[in-house]
C-alpha cells in the first residue's frame, strides 16, 4: 500500500489562538472552521490538523487526552537550513507565547537544534544538520 500524504491530528484548547500562532510561525494554512485549523508542512508532505479538544475526544482519540504539562505525546521535528534559522525559530516562538524547552545549541553529530512547546504544550524540535 502506498500513502501519498500523512495527517497528524492534535487537540487544542483554542482553535483560533492556535491558528494565529502557527500562521505567525509561517506555516501554510490548509483550511478549517471553528472546530479545527489545518496546516501544510514541508511542501504537501505532511498535514497537521489542530482540533478543538471536545471534537478530538469524540471523533479522534476515543479516550482522555494527554496532559501535555505532565507528559509528551509526540515531538515533531522540523528541518532548518542554518543555525541562524534555528535561532530565529526559538526567538519567534518565544515572542508568540510558546515555550522554548531547549535553547538553541550544538548537539553531537554536527547538528544544532532547539525544542519548543506550542500554546497547547505539543513538542516541536527544529534541527539543522
Amino acid at each position: 500500500m502506498k500513502t501519498k500524504t500523512i495527517w497528524g491530528n492534535l487537540p487544542v484548547k483554542d482553535v483560533e489562538r492556535t491558528k494565529k500562532f502557527f500562521l505567525e510561525l509561517g506555516f501554510k494554512f490548509n483550511g478549517g472552521n471553528n472546530e479545527l485549523c489545518s496546516f501544510i508542512i514541508a511542501e504537501n508532505a505532511f498535514i497537521i490538523n489542530f482540533i478543538g479538544e471536545e471534537k478530538f475526544k469524540k471523533e479522534a482519540s476515543y479516550s482522555e487526552l494527554t496532559d501535555t504539562k505532565k507528559s509528551a505525546e509526540i515531538c515533531f521535528s522540523l528541518s532548518a537550513e542554518s543555525k541562524q534559522e534555528v535561532n530565529e525559530w526559538a526567538a519567534k516562538v518565544r515572542s508568540l507565547g510558546g515555550t522554548v524547552l531547549l535553547e538553541p545549541q550544538d548537539i553531537p553529530g554536527n547538528m544544532y537544534n532547539t525544542v519548543f512547546a506550542d500554546l497547547d504544550g505539543h513538542r516541536w524540535n527544529v534541527l539543522y544538520c
